[in-house]
């Protein structure tokens, strides 16, 4: 989808991770460059891939001139930054006038942590979407590996629509472009695997959001 979505040019991958999205982009022709808050995960992508620059920085202070690039992809990563807010501005400034931001988090309306969960109504054999709460921000930290004794700890953030959508717009970003993306996963055996894709297909667990800079950002 993000390949269809970005098209080629300049593109710089923020929180690019171990660097495989990055060298996806380059092998569809993109000139790009990835950074990452984790030297680890740099180290990683330097060392595995050969058609893209890898830097250490992270997504509050990007080491960056303004108006340099054209994509910004910022994938599966702003709910765990904290200074979100600062992230999108960040953004902004690197990108050329009309430049955009390729967003994906987990859908804020259905995936909020520790808040939302499947559940399963047996007289009506439907497998529904749980929330506890939505409107109210929040943070809560996630143990990344929970089977070893000690495990990775991050923190993911809770934030409503309209939080997203007031800081796009602070940063000097307009959204032009919406998608909402389901699980790809698929039950193929057991009772409940009809209801279980029924539902995955109706509960999107991922928001694509397309941000322009306006002209004066």
């Amino acid at each position: 989808n993000l390949l269809r979505l970005a098209g080629k040019g300049k593109i710089l991958d923020v929180a690019c991770g171990q660097g495989f999205l990055a060298h996806e982009f380059a092998r569809a022709g993109a000139n790009v460059t990835g950074v990452d808050i984790s030297p680890e995960l740099i180290a990683i992508a330097r060392k595995k891939y050969s058609d893209g620059a890898f830097l250490v920085a992270p997504a509050e202070h990007l080491p960056f001139p303004g108006a340099q690039f054209d994509v910004v992809l910022l994938v599966l990563a702003l709910q765990n930054i904290e200074h979100a807010d600062a992230a999108l501005k960040e953004c902004a400034r690197v990108l050329r006038p009309d430049g955009r931001l390729l967003l994906v988090i987990n859908h804020p309306a259905f995936r909020i942590p520790k808040a939302s969960e499947w559940g399963w109504d047996e007289p009506r054999r439907v497998q529904y979407r749980r929330l506890d709460r939505y409107l109210s921000e929040s943070r809560e930290e996630i143990a990344m590996n929970p089977s070893v004794e000690k495990p990775i700890i991050t923190y993911s953030f809770h934030r409503p629509l309209q939080w997203y959508v007031k800081a796009l717009r602070a940063a000097g970003l307009h959204i032009t472009a919406l998608e909402e993306w389901i699980s790809p996963k698929i039950s193929d055996s057991g009772p409940r695997a009809p209801a279980e894709n029924m539902a995955r297909k109706e509960f999107p667990l991922f928001l694509f959001l397309e941000c322009t800079k306006t002209s004066h950002g």
